[in-house]
C-alpha cells in the first residue's frame, strides 16, 4: 500500500511516501515557511536521493499539500503517476489527551475531539489540524488516519500515571501522566524484542529516546508501564532547552521573585533551561557541548555540568525502571543524541555493573551517523545494550495500512 505519512508543524509539512509492502520510502521532503515569506520545498526521490529545492510561496497547508502532490507525480522527480495512487494518509499527532488511546480513522467526531486536545499541546494541535484539513481538502476521498505519540503509554497502570494532587482538580482538568515519543518507543521496543529472541511477554526493556526533547520508557511484556514525560513533554530528564522534572516550589519561587506571568514561566521552563540554561546561554545542542569538552575551551566546565546532569538522570531512570519491572533484559538508545552521541551513551553506561550493564567502549565510539542496528554491550554484559535507529514514520505507515485494510 502507498501511504503518505505527514508531520505538520505550524509553518511546515514533512512528508514521506511509503510502500508498506516493502517498508521502503519512495519519496520524502519538507515544505517550509508555509504562510510566511521565503517558502520552499525540499524533495528527494527515495530515501537518499538527490535533493531538489524550489522556492515557492504557500499560503496555507492545503497549498503545501498541492505542491507535495505535484512533486510526487512529477514525470522526472515523482514516483507515482496520479494522486489516486496514494491509498491512505497517516498523520503524526503529538497528544491525544484523554480522548485517544490508539490510532484511528479520521471522522467528523474525531476532528472535534482532536480540537479538545488543544490545552494539552497548544503548540502542536493547531498545526496538526491545519495539516489534516489541508490534506483532506486536496484528497477528500483518501482515508486519513491519526497516529498519536501518547497512545503507546496508555497501558501504564494507575499508580504510574497518577499525580498525587487533589482528585477533584485532577479529574476536572484530566491531569495525569500521558508521556510522549510513544511511536518511537513502540518501534524500538518491538525491534529489541525481536533481537532478544524470546516471547514478548517475558521481556523487560528500558528505551531511551534522547533528542533535543528526550524521554525514557519502561516496557514490560511489550507494553509501556511507565515513562518519564508526564502531563506535558516538559517533564522528565534535562533536555536541550527544557528543564525536565524540578521541585514544583521552584516554579512559584521564580515567578514571585522575577515577576513572571504563568505564560512567561512556561516559556522560561520550555525554552531557556536545560543545556541552554545550565551553560549560561551557550548552547542547547549537545554537539557544541561535546566539542567544548574535547577542546577544553571556555565553556568546558558548563558543558561538563550540563551533560553530566543528563547522563546521571538517565541512569536514575534506568535504575528505577529496573525496580519497577523487577528486572532488566535490555537498554535501547535512539533518536538524535541516542543514536549519534557516543559520549552520552558511555556516561550513562559507566558504573552500572550492579544492574548488569557493561558497554563495549570501542564499539560504542564508532557507532554514530549510521542507519544500522548496533549492539553496544560487552560480551560479559548481563543486560543487552543496543543502538536502534528509530523509525516513527514507518510505524505511522503500518498503523495507517492496518486501519485502512480493515475498513
Amino acid at each position: 500500500m502507498n501511504v503518505l505519512v505527514v508531520n505538520a508543524g505550524s509553518s511546515s509539512l514533512k512528508y514521506q511516501l511509503f510502500d508498506t509492502s516493502t517498508n521502503t520510502v519512495k519519496a520524502k521532503g519538507i515544505c517550509e515557511r508555509i504562510g510566511i515569506d521565503g517558502g520552499k520545498i525540499t524533495h528527494r526521490k527515495g530515501e537518499d536521493g538527490e535533493k531538489h529545492v524550489e522556492e515557492i510561496q504557500m499560503a496555507n497547508h492545503a497549498e503545501a499539500t498541492k505542491v507535495v502532490i505535484r512533486y510526487l507525480t512529477d514525470p522526472e522527480l515523482g514516483v507515482i503517476s496520479d494522486m489516486s495512487e496514494i491509498e491512505a494518509v497517516g498523520h503524526r499527532v503529538v497528544h491525544g489527551g484523554p480522548y485517544f488511546f490508539e490510532s484511528c480513522l479520521v471522522t467528523d467526531d474525531v476532528i472535534e475531539k482532536l480540537r479538545l486536545c488543544y490545552p494539552f499541546a497548544p503548540l502542536h494541535t493547531p498545526a496538526h489540524l491545519m495539516g489534516l484539513e489541508g490534506c483532506m481538502a486536496i484528497m477528500p476521498n483518501t482515508p486519513q488516519v491519526l497516529v498519536f505519540d501518547t497512545a503507546f503509554h496508555q497501558t501504564m497502570p494507575e499508580k504510574a500515571y497518577t499525580y498525587p494532587i487533589s482528585a477533584d482538580i485532577a479529574e476536572k482538568y484530566s491531569i495525569r501522566r500521558y508521556g510522549a515519543h510513544g511511536t518511537s518507543h513502540r518501534y524500538v521496543s518491538e525491534e529489541m524484542i525481536k533481537l532478544l529472541g524470546k516471547p514478548a511477554e517475558d521481556t523487560k526493556i528500558v528505551t531511551c529516546h534522547i533528542g533535543n526533547g528526550a524521554s525514557i520508557s519502561a516496557v514490560k511484556g511489550g507494553k509501556c508501564i511507565d515513562t518519564s514525560m508526564g502531563f506535558t513533554p516538559l517533564d522528565g530528564i534535562e533536555m536541550g532547552t527544557r528543564c525536565g522534572s524540578i521541585d514544583p516550589a521552584i516554579v512559584t519561587f521564580i515567578m514571585k521573585n522575577e515577576g513572571f506571568t504563568p505564560d512567561e514561566m512556561d516559556n522560561y521552563m520550555n525554552k531557556k533551561c536545560g543545556f541552554l540554561g545550565v551553560t549560561h546561554g551557550y548552547s542547547s545542542d549537545s554537539r557544541d557541548l561535546e566539542k567544548s569538552i574535547r577542546e577544553n575551551d571556555e565553556h568546558r566546565a558548563d558543558a561538563v555540568k550540563a551533560t553530566s546532569v543528563m547522563a546521571y538522570q538517565i541512569q536514575k531512570f534506568i535504575g528505577s525502571y529496573t525496580a519497577a519491572m523487577n528486572g532488566l533484559d535490555a537498554v535501547v538508545f535512539t533518536a538524535g543524541m541516542g543514536e549519534n552521541n557516543p559520549e552520552l551513551r558511555e556516561r550513562v553506561c559507566t558504573n552500572m555493573e550492579f544492574f548488569g550493564i557493561k558497554i563495549d567502549s570501542e564499539k560504542n565510539a564508532k557507532a554514530h551517523h549510521q542507519s544500522d542496528v548496533v549492539e553496544l554491550s560487552a560480551p560479559d554484559s548481563r543486560v543487552k545494550v543496543f543502538l536502534i535507529p528509530t523509525n516513527e514514520e514507518l510505524m505511522i505507515a503500518r498503523d495507517t495500512e492496518n486501519i485502512v485494510k480493515a475498513l
